[in-house]
């Protein structure tokens, strides 16, 4: 297939690496002038797309030309309006639309479930007034309306491993959250399912994609400060009050998807 990965940086790089190896034709975008000269040394075909919310770039209609495109653009929600994330995709999909793609995977996460001491599945209602996420469940549902390609809706939990170390993050601090349950996923567990779907053709549907396994924030901050070696959070916030959610994948894994590392205390024992 020819696919376009709209993103390639963390997650997109080495999907794309995994898609090539699998006999996929791929292009992608980055941002910058700058990475785009550096990917092309790589070897990497690619073009600059940036969505500031409308599309800027050059040479970026190349990467409409294609089978299936991979949606994979941080929504920047700590920075930016809510209303950002969602016009960048109403214009993205306008593109979509224009070039007649015929199939679409967007990458979200379980941040639009909302904090209720809860399982949170895929079936579960959402609305403007629950989501955690008002920008990611806005574009969500942006993508679905009046759709005339095959979309599936990827909702990754932290996406960690490599070198994106969480234990760091909290090294030293004070009053760290530490009681509730993570919600991980392994950088090339979240290639594979990307690539799962791909395969297996599970389309016009929404997939959580976090490990089965959810070890307390504690354990993982001080493994990872035991076997990494930095200090561990100074203190844990005591506090009974922190609302919490623990994620299910078992959709996923009902398709025979099986993960590589299902348990986020062993994602950095190869660092």
């Amino acid at each position: 297939m020819k696919i376009s990965i709209v993103g390639l940086g963390w997650l997109g790089l080495p999907l794309a690496d995994h898609l090539m190896n699998l006999g996929h034709q791929v292009i992608g975008s980055t941002t910058t002038i700058e990475k785009s000269i550096f990917l092309t040394k790589k070897g990497y075909n690619n073009a600059v797309l940036k969505f500031n919310p409308h599309p800027e770039g050059s040479e970026f209609q190349r990467l409409f030309q294609a089978d299936l495109i991979v949606i994979n653009i941080p929504p920047r929600t700590r920075t930016a309006d809510p209303t950002f994330h969602p016009e960048q995709i109403k214009y993205l999909k306008e593109l979509i639309n224009q070039s007649g793609i015929s199939k679409v995977i967007y990458v979200s996460a379980t941040s639009v479930y909302p904090d209720e001491n809860q399982v949170a599945r895929e079936a579960d209602l959402l609305s403007k007034k629950n989501t955690g996420n008002i920008a990611l469940f806005d574009a969500e549902n942006l993508l679905w309306k009046d759709k005339q390609y095959d979309l599936t809706v990827v909702r990754f939990g932290g996406l960690l491993g490599v070198d994106r170390i969480p234990g760091r993050y909290f090294s030293g601090k004070e009053n760290v959250e530490g009681d509730s349950p993570v919600n991980y996923i392994h950088r090339d567990d979240a290639v594979n399912l990307l690539s799962w779907i791909i395969e297996k053709n599970l389309w016009n549907e929404t997939f959580n994609g976090v490990t089965p396994l959810h070890p307390q924030r504690k354990e993982v901050y001080e493994k990872n400060a035991k076997e990494l070696g930095f200090d561990p959070p100074k203190s844990y916030d005591k506090s009974e009050t922190k609302l919490w959610k623990k994620i299910s994948c078992n959709k996923i894994l009902e398709t025979g998807f099986e993960f590589k590392i299902s348990d986020p205390l062993d994602f950095w024992d190869q660092v």
